[in-house]
């Protein structure tokens, strides 16, 4: 099993959490209230443009010229979750300017800044898979069919597309991390943050 296969099986406890979450199963099944889902657009994309420069930082750390084309690669992916984004704003009057980052948001893309500025390439990775790999499995897990308003927000994250995004950033953690306690410790950090954005935007808090 690779170093990323075997992360994400250690940290199976935190997607069945983020897959049971109220606010994943309300977009599942089309029931999340939309005001709850406009709050969650704002602070997402906060967040992605944090996610973008941990990218960038990482494009600048790349030892090599398959790992910068690798990081450029995956901020272009980075992008195209800003389009979905700007696209629910643009139909539904959400506000991307002006975000109020509530404390989770902060939480995490400070913890990703500080860990691709100071980290290096190894833990900037293992910060960085959690997101990608369990958006990915949470697309595959729902169904468009059932998720109503939200059935692009699904589709996005189920499209083969993504899930070799998520496969690349993988790829990058085999390749520069070993299987030491600080990148398991980044990679359950991130997991945790991930569940803890979810309980955010549930709560809008």
């Amino acid at each position: 099993m690779s170093l990323a296969a075997e992360l994400w099986t250690a940290n199976a406890d935190l997607a069945a959490e983020a897959l049971a979450h109220p606010f994943v199963t309300g977009v599942g099944d089309g029931t999340l209230p939309q005001a709850v889902f406009s709050g969650y657009v704002a602070q997402d994309a906060f967040f992605l443009e944090s996610f973008a420069r941990a990218y960038a930082v990482g494009i600048a750390h790349s030892p090599d010229r398959a790992t910068l084309d690798t990081f450029a690669d995956l901020l272009a992916g980075v992008r195209e979750e800003l389009a979905l984004h700007a696209g629910y704003a643009a139909r539904w009057g959400i506000d991307l300017v002006r975000v109020e980052p509530l404390p989770a948001t902060l939480a995490y893309t400070d913890f990703l800044l500080s860990t691709a500025f100071l980290g290096g390439i190894t833990l900037t990775a293992a910060a960085m898979t959690p997101c990608v790999r369990l958006y990915a499995h949470l697309g595959r897990s729902l169904s468009a069919e059932t998720a109503g308003d939200y059935a692009e927000w699904v589709t996005t994250y189920a499209d083969p597309g993504f899930e070799e995004l998520a496969v690349t950033l993988e790829r990058l953690l085999d390749q520069h991390a070993s299987d030491v306690p600080a990148v398991r410790t980044a990679y359950r950090r991130a997991m945790q943050l991930e569940v803890g954005f979810f309980e955010a935007a549930w709560r809008g808090a």
